[in-house]
């Protein structure tokens, strides 16, 4: 009888474990990844591009996502286009949203971005759960760059396979004339058919 009963509870404990673990495996996973694009559309003043975009990686639905970036204080960027925040019904496993807004600054300096916060409903749990998205690199905002040269690549490329090139065409120029017949033993040709 004891060992019946002790069998017993480690099928149930055994089943607890098992359905936990499943649980935990059957949750939405949200990652966020946060980029920002810089651009200058006259002098004095710069753009930022913001994207944010949103996966569920995890292997249940995920509702009532909702996003906040509220790390641009308000005292040096203005929102050209946008906003800040967004409500996504639900990320499906395996589903992508993206968020994009522009901003516009007048300040010079350097800015280091935080994380953007995302906020969403598992099925099964009626507490929101958390996820942050990837902070942004130190951005110099404003700060003097040399200017780009059009042709950069170009230069890149001959100082790269100039010499290859060059070679294999002396080669290929070799080849032809040797192989081509010359002018002068074409028109000796026509000459003896007479």
């Amino acid at each position: 009888m004891a060992l019946s009963r002790r069998s017993l509870l480690v099928v149930v404990l055994g089943a607890l474990a098992a359905t936990a673990t499943a649980a935990v495996g059957d949750a939405p996973f949200v990652v966020a990844h946060k980029k920002v694009a810089l651009s200058r559309p006259v002098p004095g003043v710069e753009r930022l591009a913001v994207t944010i975009n949103l996966y569920n990686q995890g292997a249940a639905t995920a509702y009532d996502v909702s996003l906040n970036d509220d790390s641009w204080p308000q005292e040096a960027f203005e929102i050209v286009s946008g906003s800040t925040s967004k409500i996504v019904e639900k990320l499906d496993p395996g589903a992508t949203a993206s968020h994009n807004f522009v901003l516009e600054t007048k300040v010079q300096g350097r800015f280091q971005g935080s994380h953007a916060v995302i906020k969403y409903r598992v099925f099964t749990n009626a507490a929101l759960q958390e996820a942050y998205s990837t902070p942004t690199l130190a951005l110099d905002i404003l700060a003097e760059r040399p200017p780009q040269q059009k042709f950069e690549w170009a230069k890149r490329l001959v100082g790269e396979y100039g010499p290859l090139v060059s070679a294999l065409s002396s080669v290929g120029m070799f080849m032809y004339l040797v192989t081509s017949p010359s002018k002068s033993s074409v028109v000796k040709g026509s000459k003896k058919k007479r």
